[in-house]
């Protein structure tokens, strides 16, 4: 006689719950290989459901899956730059810093597949969804660094360093993931200094704000 004990129950899942579970395949999927290369049969087979479950949820098909894949990720991507206004900026910028290259160790293929482009799935809407993380992650940086009223180039300047640490990360990629992500964290926090330095011999707002930066270390 087989102990009922031994024997699992079943659950019926709730709506979300299965379509989180989708999502969870997919984006596992997609962190491991380029997104023209994940079929719905891959992503059926990976979350152990039928090809047309799949479809019940996501209707619009591969694209509809990638796009909600895609927000998933980026809402996480988002997450990584919200950080407590306690302490010194400094500090503060390296442990998202820190998160966001977990993000990206965790993702690895995928998120080179998102930042670089060139997928036969991308469009218009990925785009901005993933120019959204840039805007959020600059904003968040910006609301850190305590500054009323930022002018023209110190958002410049936030942006371009954003720019700097996907470039940096897709190349960390690229070379194995080296130097140590301990290193490249500690790096790119640098670098987020040097920038503002040199923007604050052209600008006075930036070479204030550069100023009271220095008073914390």
């Amino acid at each position: 006689m087989t102990s009922q004990a031994s024997t699992p129950a079943y659950r019926r899942l709730s709506v979300e719950e299965r379509r989180g579970q989708l999502l969870e395949a997919a984006l596992s999927l997609f962190a491991h290989h380029a997104p023209e290369d994940v079929s719905l049969d891959d992503v059926a087979e990976a979350a152990g459901v039928s090809r047309p479950l799949v479809y019940r949820y996501f209707p619009g098909g591969k694209q509809q899956l990638y796009e909600a894949a895609l927000t998933s990720a980026a809402d996480e991507l988002r997450d990584c730059f919200d950080e407590p206004h306690d302490g010194p900026l400094l500090p503060r910028l390296s442990r998202a810093v820190d998160r966001y290259l977990t993000f990206v160790d965790q993702h690895d293929a995928g998120f080179s597949a998102l930042l670089q482009g060139g997928s036969v799935v991308e469009t218009s809407r990925t785009t901005a969804i993933v120019d959204g993380v840039r805007r959020a992650a600059a904003e968040h940086i910006l609301s850190h660094l305590d500054v009323t009223g930022p002018g023209p180039r110190l958002r410049m300047t936030i942006r371009m360093w954003i720019t700097a640490v996907e470039a940096a990360s897709l190349i960390w990629l690229d070379e194995d993931k080296q130097p140590p992500p301990e290193e490249l964290r500690d790096w790119l926090v640098e670098q987020f200094m040097a920038v503002l330095e040199v923007t604050a011999r052209r600008d006075t707002q930036t070479d204030a704000l550069v100023r009271r930066l220095a008073s914390e270390l």
